[in-house]
Order: structure tokens, then sequence, then C-alpha cells
């Protein structure tokens, strides 16, 4: 069977290295630049994992600004196999009330200025043009396990939801989070894309926990969304996605993943149509 090695990428609020076991920190540059912080290696229950800081350690980065194909770069080159993300979300379903998990499944762009490929014709890149077919946008055997291990830990998580991704840094306006609610999209982000389509890129199977921190802004009662709200409601729901981590991580150890690696891989490499094809 394939040994796993799972990245973990931390957004706001969990990028903290304690979960990790026997921790050190590496630091590492790619063909595309620096990540966005040291890669931090580590074990959970032996099962060894890599943790990355998305915004960096200290959350300086922007979305917009985040290095995104030097983080999946380096994962890769680490020899991750899978990449679990967790995401602070807004909701735009009166169901999905802040705190709630939600296992998400699908997503619609609407980024305007990031590079969301790695075959982008550049000297020491890759060469081709990679055209990758994204349904099903997320691996559904990660996501099945995710599910799993939730319901054995008695955890309640939502299962699928479709997040729409936007630039940022400015959060939306309420005609804009109505738009997006009439889409029929349940969340709302600013970091999934591209960081999900360079996953595919590199063959690695990814899977999103998304926390509901927020209403966003269509909401006529209630807080409004902002930043710190919420880091504030991230920072009291934590402990959740924690908990599913930690348990989820030996359960996927457990799981065999030959096909669905083998398949991840050769999709990411059938999709590439190499110089002069």
């Amino acid at each position: 069977m394939f040994k796993i090695k799972i990245g973990i990428i931390g957004g706001s609020g969990l990028d903290n290295p304690d979960i990790l076991k026997n921790r050190t920190e590496k630091q590492v540059s790619t063909p595309y630049g620096n990540p966005s912080d040291v890669l931090v290696l580590g074990e959970i229950e032996g099962v060894p994992c890599v943790l990355l800081a998305r915004h960096g350690r200290k959350h300086d980065i922007m979305p917009s600004n985040v290095n995104y194909r030097a983080n999946i770069w380096a994962l890769k080159e680490e020899g991750v196999t899978h990449i679990i993300a967790s995401n602070a979300c807004g909701s735009l379903q009166e169901d999905i009330s802040p705190g709630t998990l939600v296992i998400i499944d699908n997503f619609i762009d609407r980024t305007i200025s990031r590079k969301q490929t790695f075959f982008d014709g550049e000297q020491g890149h890759p060469e081709g043009i990679c055209h990758m077919p994204m349904e099903p946008a997320l691996c559904e055997h990660t996501r099945r396990v995710i599910l799993e291990t939730a319901k054995n830990i008695d955890l309640k998580v939502r299962d699928g939801g479709t997040i729409v991704v936007i630039e940022g840094p400015r959060f939306s306006s309420k005609a804009e989070s109505n738009v997006y609610r009439s889409w029929g999209a349940h969340l709302i982000g600013m970091t999934t894309v591209p960081e999900i389509v360079l996953a595919k890129e590199a063959g690695l199977c990814y899977a999103i926990i998304g926390m509901a921190t927020d209403y966003d802004c269509w909401r006529e009662s209630g807080e409004k969304v902002s930043h710190k709200y919420v880091l504030q409601i991230f920072q009291q729901n934590v402990k959740k996605v924690i908990s599913l981590l930690l348990a989820l991580v030996p359960q996927m150890a457990k799981e065999n993943w030959d096909e669905t690696i083998r398949n991840t891989k050769e999709l990411a490499e059938g999709s590439v149509i190499a110089p002069n094809q």
C-alpha cells in the first residue's frame, strides 16, 4: 500500500504546531519562490504530517499575496500525498450557523488576480499546458473518511457545501452577498482558489474543513462580519477542528489509498498537453 503523508494547511487561527509530535522545522524554497512559512514536520499517532501556515505564523500575508504555488509545490516535494485544508468562511445560508463545520464539496471562483497553474511557460517551470478537470472538485475518498471520522467522535458536521471564493481582502457588499446566495452557494471565503486547483495539478488528494464564522453581511440581524468577529468565533470553535484532525489522521492511515492516489496522479499527468503534442 502507498504510505501516506498528510499536509495540513492551517488558515486563520489554525496553524498551531503543537498538534504535531516530534516537531522539526524546515525552511525550503521552490521554483515559484518561498512558501508562506517554514514547513513544520512531525507526527500524529505515528503518521507523518507537514503543517504549513497559509498566511504565515504572524498572519501577515493577505489572501491575494499568499504564494499558493510555492506552498503546494513545497508540500509535494516533501512527499505529501494528501492535503487537509482548514478555512474560516462566512455563511450564506440560515441553517449554517457560526461555528458549523462544513466538509466542502464544490466551489465558485470569483478571484481575479491569482496564478492558477504551475504550467505558465516560464523558464524553470514544468513544460506544457495543463487543462485540469475540476469535477469532482475535492477528493471524494478523503471527504468520506472525514465524514466517517466526525461521526465516530460524535462531532456534528455538514456533508457538502459550495464555497464562493472572492479576491479579498475586503468582505462582500450586501448586494454581492445576496447574489451568491441566489446562486445557491453555502459559504464564502478568500483562499480556496487557487489552492484547490494547484493541489489537483500536483496530483494530491485535497479536502477542506470549512468553519462558518459569521453570516456574512446579507443577514438583517445579528453580528456583522468583521475580521475581529471572525477570529473570535474561530478561536471559540477551533478545538472542534483540532479534535477532528487528531482523530482523522490515524484513521486515514488505516485506509487503502492505492487506487485513489494512483488515479489522482494519473489525472494530473494526463491533463498536461506537452509542447508540440
